[in-house]
């Protein structure tokens, strides 16, 4: 068994962006010259997740939709009155939503469904660069 890890970051606009990062996944597993194992894919930070999704823009606008309603920006959080921000909605989501997912491999090919792909959402209420972590475990 080899363990591989790659680091990737990638822009967003923040406030619900929604990044296919299906293809960085893929170039990892790729490069790491294995066959068959599992893909890990974890989100630093902690007002961020990943999940997959069929990335077209209307599933894209109603899950933003979604996490609108479910975790309104206008709700009262306690986390703004321990550090002075707004973002509480923001951990809120991307603790919901979740930090990490795992998709095996197969033949150095993701087992992705037709119409799925891996994303990473950014729930804060600024830009920035997303670090995620790829780390790949299986057999050559």
């Amino acid at each position: 068994m080899t363990v591989t890890t790659v680091h990737r970051s990638v822009d967003s606009r923040g406030d619900g962006d929604i990044l296919d990062i299906t293809s960085s996944v893929a170039e990892a597993v790729t490069s790491s010259e294995l066959t068959d194992g599992v893909a890990t894919v974890f989100v630093t930070g902690s007002t961020a997740g990943v999940t997959t999704v069929e990335f077209e823009p209307g599933l894209v606008h109603d899950l933003s939709a979604a996490f609108t309603r479910l975790y309104p920006k206008t709700l009262e959080y306690r986390h703004h009155e321990t550090w002075g921000d707004d973002n509480g909605h923001s951990h809120v989501r991307a603790t919901m939503l979740g930090a990490s997912l795992a998709v095996p491999f197969v033949d150095a090919h993701l087992t992705l469904g037709t119409w799925q792909q891996i994303i990473l959402v950014d729930f804060d209420t600024r830009p920035r660069s997303r670090e995620f972590v790829i780390q790949i475990i299986g057999e050559g």
